[in-house]
């Protein structure tokens, strides 16, 4: 009889999230699933690891555990403290809300996948792009397809996947793209200023409103128009095309 494949489920929004619940339920269908997630929300926490202070660990129930760290910190010590045997999959959602094009940089979703694929496991996020009325099912059910995929033929090395899904039903999906990241602008007040009710100055950053490009086979343009995105993204940040240009400096 076949081992069934083992998988590490994390997320950005928190241990106790409805897309995280909805995610390992249905990839339990297809494997072991073990939720390692943070005790609370750390959204655009981006990728970053806990080094200044102890992490804690808390089983909240059979198979989830929560730290009061980052989603980074969790995929690390799943990873090496958690699971048994090392983990085949590790699969990073359902976020509540996009992360679309710029949004990679800063996104604790994107960035547990990333740590994932610097550790050498398959791996890949999913979020669903919508404020509220969140139809989590949806999403859950292309990331099993995903998830088989994956197993079956693998990934490329070094490369790891950021899926965004409308938040539509499944009927009303048209399919998936290949796509690759956007770009977006800020139309209006990066940052507003407000006073408090002692007279001193307060900000909110990124106030005005994201405007994408207009670019075709954007991660934006395919989610706008009723398709699932699925943009590979690659952990060697390196700008091949300008070594030999920056090579001529003479500084």
């Amino acid at each position: 009889m076949a081992e069934r494949l083992k998988i590490l489920v994390t997320n950005d929004d928190g241990i106790h999230s409805e897309g995280i619940i909805a995610l390992a339920k249905v990839l339990q269908e297809i494997g072991d699933v073990c939720v390692v997630a943070p005790d609370r929300e750390k959204s655009t926490i981006a990728h970053s690891l806990t080094l200044h202070r102890p992490l804690r660990v808390e089983k909240i129930k059979r198979n989830f555990y929560a730290v009061d760290g980052t989603p980074a910190d969790c995929v690390y010590i799943g990873v090496n403290v958690i699971f048994s045997k090392r983990p085949q999959l590790i699969v990073s959602g359902i976020n509540k809300g996009g992360n679309l094009g710029d949004d990679v940089t800063y996104s604790g979703t994107v960035s547990a996948a990333f740590e994932g694929t610097l550790l050498g496991i398959p791996s890949f996020a999913i979020s669903l792009v919508s404020r509220s009325h969140f139809k989590f099912q949806t999403a859950a059910r292309f990331a099993v397809r995903v998830a088989q995929y994956i197993t079956k033929k693998g990934l490329p090395k070094d490369t790891f996947l950021n899926i965004n899904v409308p938040n539509l039903d499944e009927k009303e999906i048209k399919s998936y793209k290949i796509t690759q990241q956007g770009r977006w602008t800020l139309d209006g007040n990066a940052v507003v200023e407000k006073v408090d009710p002692r007279g001193k100055k307060y900000y909110w950053i990124a106030g005005g409103q994201l405007v994408f490009d207009k670019r075709g086979d954007t991660d934006f343009e395919a989610v706008s128009n009723s398709y699932i995105s699925i943009t590979p993204l690659h952990i060697d940040l390196t700008d091949y095309a300008s070594i030999g240009h920056l090579k001529k400096w003479r500084l």
